[in-house]
Formats: structure tokens, sequence, C-alpha cells
């Protein structure tokens, strides 16, 4: 009674259980009265099945109709479409992929305790205070808090309107919260805007379109406590990387489209129009997440995380109802919106496997007329930004408040409250 299993990237692992053997470069499944082979060909693999023991091996709403059968398994195939007498690599494979996000999310959540400890990290140093755990929905469920970040005004004095910056995390949409990224709340309200860092919900348990429910529901909030903490409905900006990128994105065609969805509806009557929205480094495409795989050759192991993205975020969604998940298929096939799309500062690394989604959004904007500033920072990874003792990093958060000063001042020239991009 013996397994072994192959998983994340190249580790293998020995477990235990009966009735199945498995073994690289081709491993056998055996039960009665039938066998399964497969064979490893990354990034592919055929299973095929003998004539007698196929017809051993039907049942159910699962048709077998040929003397023999072979399937190829090819990129992004999901293996939940395999039959049923494959069950036992679909529970591997969803073990494989929630190790690999748990793994994930540790380092970071890791990572983001470690920059905790640092001196620099104490809001207060910055004139920053935070009031944790807000929350905005009365779900009763901890990823419907959000935290503020603010700056302190001095004694004595009322306190000041101040922009709004919505930031949504990056993550994946399966791993990361809030409190994995401290580090942006406090990077913004040093400078002078009020922050409302959000946690939301992830997949697989809540697939699309959940976390974008969840955007919209902040935004009411917003709409109904924005004055009461100092913020100024009419300069919001929406911000985010990689897949919070994605959801700032979405959030706005929302804002600025009349759609049918009902939590874009509830975004629009909100009447909330941000007046610019920093997508740093996104994914702007999740349905089709072979894309970057088609234009260069990428590593497997990374085409595989961002199918896991696609797998768990669009989970039983109809391709009909997906138009949001796909914000920027959305604007390269929009007319012109219904109320003004916002400014948008798009940052991303010249060795960040998504940077095509940049470039691509990019273009759509500028093709609907929509200023939009697009900052491509040699040799740089993705998120590379939030890694803020690097000459890189440090040169993108400039960019990113010069941007936001200047597109904030052309209707507002005082632009109260705000603290010059340093040099």
């Amino acid at each position: 009674m013996h397994l072994r299993l192959f998983t994340v990237y190249g580790l293998y692992v020995t477990v235990y259980r009966p009735h199945f053997t498995v073994h690289r470069p081709y491993f056998t499944v055996h039960r009665p009265q039938r066998e399964t082979r497969w064979r490893l060909r990354r990034p592919d693999f055929i299973v095929s099945r003998p004539a007698a023991r196929l017809e051993d091996s039907t049942s159910g709403t699962v048709p077998h109709t040929v003397a023999d059968e072979t399937t190829v398994y090819t990129p992004g195939m999901n293996l939940h479409d395999l039959p049923p007498d494959v069950s036992v690599l679909r529970r591997l494979e969803d073990f494989r992929k929630n190790l690999g996000a748990a793994a994930i999310h540790g380092f970071f959540q890791g990572l983001s305790r470690l920059g905790r400890m640092h001196p620099l990290a104490d809001p207060a140093r910055h004139g920053v205070e935070v009031l944790r755990d807000i929350p905005y929905l009365p779900s009763g469920n901890p990823r419907h808090r959000l935290d503020i970040y603010r700056p302190t005004d001095p004694p004595g004095v009322p306190r000041s309107s101040r922009p709004v910056v919505v930031y949504l995390h990056g993550g994946g949409f399966r791993i990361l919260s809030k409190d994995t990224h401290w580090l942006m709340g406090l990077a913004y309200a040093r400078r002078g805007y009020l922050v409302l860092n959000c946690s939301y919900r992830l997949a697989p348990r809540d697939p699309f379109p959940a976390a974008l429910e969840d955007a919209a529901a902040v935004l009411a909030w917003l709409k109904a406590n924005a004055t009461s903490h100092g913020g100024d409905l009419q300069r919001v900006v929406f911000a985010g990387e990689s897949a919070g990128a994605n959801l700032a994105t979405a959030l706005a065609i929302a804002t600025c489209y009349r759609r049918d969805e009902t939590f874009a509806r509830a975004a629009w009557d909100t009447e909330i129009v941000p007046r610019a929205v920093i997508a740093a480094c996104g994914i702007l495409q999740v349905s089709d997440p072979d894309r970057f795989g088609r234009r260069k050759p990428i590593a497997w192991w990374v085409q595989d995380r961002i199918r896991e993205v696609s797998e768990a975020y669009l989970r039983g969604v109809p391709p009909e109802a997906r138009a949001l998940a796909d914000p920027l298929a959305t604007l390269e096939s929009a007319g012109q919106p219904d109320r003004p799309l916002p400014g948008f500062f798009l940052p991303v690394g010249t060795r960040d496997v998504l940077l095509d989604d940049t470039r691509r959004l990019h273009a759509a904007l500028m093709a609907l007329g929509v200023r939009a500033e697009a900052r491509y920072y040699p040799g740089e990874v993705h998120a590379f930004h939030a890694f803020v003792w690097r000459r890189a990093a440090r040169a993108c958060w400039r960019d990113t408040f010069a941007f936001l000063t200047d597109t904030l001042a052309r209707e507002d020239p005082a632009t109260p409250g705000l603290t010059p991009a340093p040099e």
C-alpha cells in the first residue's frame, strides 16, 4: 500500500494510501477491474484506457462510446473535467494547488510580519493613525473588514478633507489580505491620502464575482462614512496590484458604464467615480491563462500558477457571466463610457510575466481617449514595488505620487493635504 506523489514544482513527497500506485515518468492507477495509465509529457499528458476495461469503468453521465479511448491533457484543460475513474488525480491536483497556495501565503504573511518589526513600520513615525478591522458589511465574515490609514492632524486643527485611496490587495484572488498589505496603506497615507485597505472574499471558496461584490460594498460604505473620516468623495483613487489591479480596473468600469450585473449596479448607484486608478502589474484577463505562453515561452511552473488563478477564480462561472473578470477584454471591446473614465497609472517590471496585459490595457485606454501612463521598469519582476528598499521600487512610488498629484490637480489646483513626491 503506497503512493508516490509528485507535487509542488518538482518536489516529491511519499504518502500511503490503499489500492493504487503512482510512479514517474509513468504511473498506473490500479482498481478492481480497471486500469488507467498515464504518461507525463510536460506540458501535457495522455490518458488511455484499454477497450475491455473501458466498459467496466463507464457509469453515470460520462459517455464512453469508442473501443479504445485516448484523451490528451493539454494546457488549460481542467482536471475536474476528466472522467470519474481518474478522480484520484483530481484529488492530487487539488492537494498540490492548495499546498502551493498555502506555501506562498505563508511566505508573504511571514515577510509582512517581519517587516512590521522594523522601526520605520510604525505608522506614528510617519504621522499616520490606523483604525483596524472595521466591518464594511454586517456579515461577521473577517474578510468583510477594512483598515483605515489616515494622516494625523495637529491638535486643535479641524480634520482636513483628503483624497481617498481604496486599496485592493493582490494574491491571485486566492490568498493574502489587508494585513499582508499594510505597507501599501502606510505608503499612501504618509503622502496625505485617506486609505481604505480592504480584505475581500477569496477563491476557490468564493469565486467570481464575490471579490467584486465586496469591492462594491466598500464603495457603499465609503459613501456613508467618508465625511466622518475626513475623506473627499470627489477625489477617490482605486488602487491595487496583480489581482488587485484587476479588481480596481473592473470596479472603475462598473462605476463608469451602466451594466446589468447586480454588483455593477450597486457600484454605479454609489455615484462615486474615481479620479485615478493605479493598476500595478495586473492580471487582467483571467479566463485565458495561456495567453502569456502563446506570446513567448515561460517556465512551466509559472504557467501552472497562472492556470491555478483562472481555475479557482472562475470555477463554476459560465463564460457569459465572466465579463468583469476580464476587464482588459471588456475595455478593448467597449464603446464610450456613460461617465468619464479616470486616468490610469500602469507600472510594471519588464521581467514580469504579466507585462503584456499592461501593454494591452494602455493601448485600450488610449483608444478610448483616456489619460493613461504606462511605466516599464527595466529588469524588475512581478510586484517589485513592494520591496521598498530597492531603487526601482522607490522610483515607482515617486512616479505613482507624481501621477496622482498631477491628476488630482487638473481640476483641483490646490490639492490640499498632499505631500509632493520626493525627488
